[in-house]
């Protein structure tokens, strides 16, 4: 997206994402809850039950295992996901390897922040991670065009 080369337009892509994240918060918040949830459901829907450790632990695996080390072709960077109802992760590409930590990163080169639902369904394939960053279910906070990369380093099987 050429807006996006400009100062101008990266804050207002910015300001944009942010009242989207604001919006569909609110909307999460006030959705009513089915009956018909199962419990792993419910635990996704309700940050207090949260997600268990070993549940994103395997979807960060299944990231790891997907590393195309041909798009990591000299990059240096590191995507901090900074999860809504879990633990925050770290996600180093450098000299083409790729190293999963829990944590979080000193200085990251980005900050994507989402809930457990919306990591397993952009890593599964099931959501395309554009449309959900475009749609506030995705919030990015600093270099935002690393993010458009992350389908080149990590592919859907």
């Amino acid at each position: 997206m050429w807006i996006l080369k400009y100062r101008a337009g990266r804050w207002l892509a910015q300001q944009l994402l942010n009242f989207n994240a604001k919006r569909y918060k609110k909307s999460k918040i006030s959705a009513p809850t089915r009956s018909s949830q199962t419990s792993s459901d419910a635990a996704m829907n309700n940050p207090a039950e949260g997600i268990s450790m070993s549940d994103l632990n395997k979807v960060f695996d299944e990231m790891k295992s997907r590393f195309n080390s041909g798009a990591a072709a000299g990059m240096d960077v590191v995507f901090q996901y900074q999860i809504d109802d879990g633990e925050p992760y770290h996600v180093t590409i450098a000299n083409d390897s790729c190293v999963v930590a829990q944590g979080e990163h000193d200085e990251p080169s980005v900050t994507l922040s989402m809930d457990t639902q919306t990591l397993q369904e952009v890593i599964s394939g099931e959501t395309d991670g554009m449309q959900a960053f475009m749609t506030g279910r995705i919030r990015a906070d600093g270099d935002i065009m690393l993010a458009t990369r992350l389908t080149a380093l990590f592919p859907v099987a």
